[in-house]
């Protein structure tokens, strides 16, 4: 009986193999009338011509009877992943098998089956590591946002046990891009697998010294404090909400900084935390956005939840009240309908019969066309 039956993740049989590898070969783009595309650039010899895989009978992609939509892969495409199917047929382990895996990757390095029998054959062939982390790190600057190279990329660095490039290196691939998602999971992962925190908060305020709009660095920050110092201690947390309200004040209309400042709070609640009230009042003097108004309105509800008897109920409802109706009308028009819906569930909540709800809590008639608001 063949090993590969005994490989996680690589098919049993040819069948499933082809399946799995057609589903993965449709991401690919279409190249049609491209017969005379390899010997014209660069000499290709297809596989099926080389005397040394004369032995091997290709396998061709099954799309079935009937296919919706047949991709018009190039020559050699077809001809180097036909080959790539038999190798995984005969579970081939061979330096001609790990050598066509390379060149599957360059006409595809999405395709994950052609990634992980890649990894089956550096185990078994026992490939230089070093040599392969060289390999992955040129496709990835190619390409940073490919999945499966990144995760490739994490397993060979478990399989060496050593982390000691990736920071550096995950820091360029952010230098051109702060927000690639593949990159920071990736950092994350390191960090918290060998216990890299020591200078990652410093690495994050500099990156929102660049760009006080990344919200992928506010994100980082969160993650770093709560898996560290974590946000219990009074001094983290008093750091925290003037670090928020700092940047804020750098730009007011920056959505990241107050969703920061929110989440961190919440678990004590915003009402509950003493001196907030007054330091985003004193932010409203001197400018306005929603998402301002928007924190007060969380905050005042939060007041009317906890029955804060530092607040008069009847007038911390009122003044959520207004605040929807600003946002409503003038401040956030595009979702004037979530904050007539915040009213009025304020107002059912919260309310009694003896306090008015703004004109505004009410739906108007579906007749009625909303009068146009260019202020």
């Amino acid at each position: 009986m063949s090993s590969i039956e005994e490989i996680e993740e690589i098919p049993n049989s040819v069948p499933d193999a082809v399946e799995e590898e057609r589903t993965n070969s449709d991401s690919v783009d279409a190249e049609p009338d491209m017969e005379d595309e390899e010997p014209l650039r660069g000499g290709y010899v297809f596989y099926r011509d080389r005397k040394e895989w004369a032995d091997l009978e290709p396998v061709p992609q099954d799309d079935g009877p009937n296919p919706v939509v047949k991709i018009a892969y190039s020559d050699r495409f077809t001809d180097v992943y036909d080959y790539f199917r038999a190798l995984l047929k005969n579970d081939e382990k061979s330096e001609r098998a790990f050598a066509l895996t390379a060149e599957a990757i360059d006409l595809n390095a999405a395709n994950y089956t052609v990634w992980h029998y890649r990894r089956v054959l550096l185990q078994a062939l026992v490939k230089d590591l070093r040599e392969e982390m060289k390999y992955i790190t040129a496709i990835i600057e190619d390409q940073p946002k490919n999945y499966q190279v990144w995760h490739h990329r994490r397993m060979v660095v478990e399989w060496l046990n050593d982390p000691s490039e990736e920071l550096q290196f995950i820091a360029e691939i952010l230098s051109q891009d702060a927000k690639n998602y593949h990159a920071w999971q990736h950092r994350q992962w390191v960090i918290q697998e060998y216990n890299l925190w020591d200078g990652e908060l410093e690495y994050v305020e500099q990156l929102l010294e660049e760009d006080v709009r990344n919200n992928s660095a506010w994100n980082q920050r969160h993650f770093v404090i709560s898996h560290t110092s974590t946000y219990s201690p009074p001094e983290v947390l008093e750091r925290e909400v003037q670090y928020s309200i700092k940047q804020i004040k750098k730009a007011p209309h920056n959505e990241s900084a107050w969703n920061y400042l929110k989440g961190i709070l919440q678990a004590g609640g915003l009402s509950s935390y003493p001196g907030l009230l007054e330091q985003v009042e004193e932010l409203r003097e001197t400018f306005c956005s929603p998402y301002l108004l928007g924190f007060l309105v969380d905050f005042f509800e939060d007041a009317l939840e906890t029955c804060t008897s530092k607040y008069n109920q009847t007038e911390t409802l009122n003044k959520a009240l207004e605040l929807c109706e600003q946002l409503a009308q003038k401040e956030d028009t595009i979702r004037k309908e979530y904050w007539l819906y915040v009213a009025r569930s304020l107002q059912s909540k919260y309310g009694s019969g003896e306090t008015p709800s703004p004109p505004s809590s009410n739906p108007a008639p579906m007749e009625q066309p909303d009068t146009p608001n260019n202020d």
